[in-house]
């Protein structure tokens, strides 16, 4: 069994609130209401930020009576979103409780606790009963799983028969190692990349159906390079952004990945499948 104190440490493990409140506070949201958007530069954790979420959200099919499952749900950005714009109810859970812990906060400050909750949990062992989610939902998450065929189990366990498993994660793409560290591992250590083919199996193995495979590698080295163009203009770090999370290095990380993406090291995959 992978042990996961250093998945746990890598995304930090002391409280996120403090810090949340000042940069709130710094970029002039502190004590005016919030929208999910005017956060996403800081919660939507994955390659390509809120226009990634935007992009899966629209090829599912939602509404208020949806019923949907965040697995690894984070600082909570992509949760949010889908309870704000489609007036879902969605369930987070989380390995780390920092992340658990912030994403309730900052739940409480757009207004959407009624519809949007967090636990601290682990993807391999769901909380939930079986068959009572339309839609399970995991962006970037599976990167720091060895053992994907308990987290494709596990997803399509709690799944209705119909409901869908929305899939946005990084595959490797050549035996040529990784630049380190990215967003999700400091070394290999805690990296546990599978490539396209290889997850396909693993999912057709749960008796999942296939219903879209869409290779996002080049949007994702285009996002990659505008972010750094715009970074290369500013005189300093914004207030809202993942390096209030995971500190001053997270640059580095990103520039580590989006080489990885154009080297052809790595690549970024949309993928929803569905439960017979």
């Amino acid at each position: 069994m992978i042990d996961t104190t250093k998945i746990e440490q890598h995304y930090g493990q002391a409280s996120l609130i403090e810090r949340l409140q000042s940069a709130l506070k710094a970029d002039g949201l502190d004590g005016n209401a919030i929208r999910p958007e005017d956060l996403a530069s800081l919660d939507q954790f994955h390659s390509r930020g809120l226009e990634a979420t935007i992009e899966l959200a629209r090829a599912l099919q939602m509404g208020s009576q949806t019923r949907v499952l965040d697995i690894g749900s984070g600082l909570g950005g992509p949760s949010r979103y889908l309870a704000a714009t489609y007036g879902c109810t969605v369930s987070g859970i989380d390995l780390n409780p920092s992340y658990v812990d912030a994403a309730k906060f900052l739940a409480d400050r757009t207004g959407l606790s009624d519809r949007v909750s967090y636990s601290c949990a682990s993807a391999l062992s769901l909380p939930f009963e079986s068959g009572i989610f339309d839609i399970a939902w995991t962006q970037h998450v599976a990167m720091n799983v060895a053992d994907r065929a308990t987290l494709y189990s596990e997803a399509f366990r709690v799944l209705r028969p119909g409901g869908r498993f929305a899939i946005y994660d990084v595959v490797a793409t050549s035996d040529e190692p990784l630049h380190y560290p990215v967003p999700w591992a400091a070394s290999p250590e805690t990296s546990f990349l599978v490539t396209a083919d290889q997850m396909r199996s693993r999912l057709l193995d749960q008796t999942f159906r296939v219903t879209a495979w869409k290779d996002c590698t080049e949007a994702g080295i285009r996002w990659f390079a505008e972010r750094e163009k715009a970074r290369a203009s500013q005189q300093a770090n914004p207030a809202l952004g993942l390096h209030v999370v995971m500190g001053p290095g997270f640059a580095g990380m990103t520039k580590n990945l989006a080489r990885n993406l154009r080297e052809g090291r790595a690549a970024l995959m949309q993928v929803i499948v569905e439960k017979p």
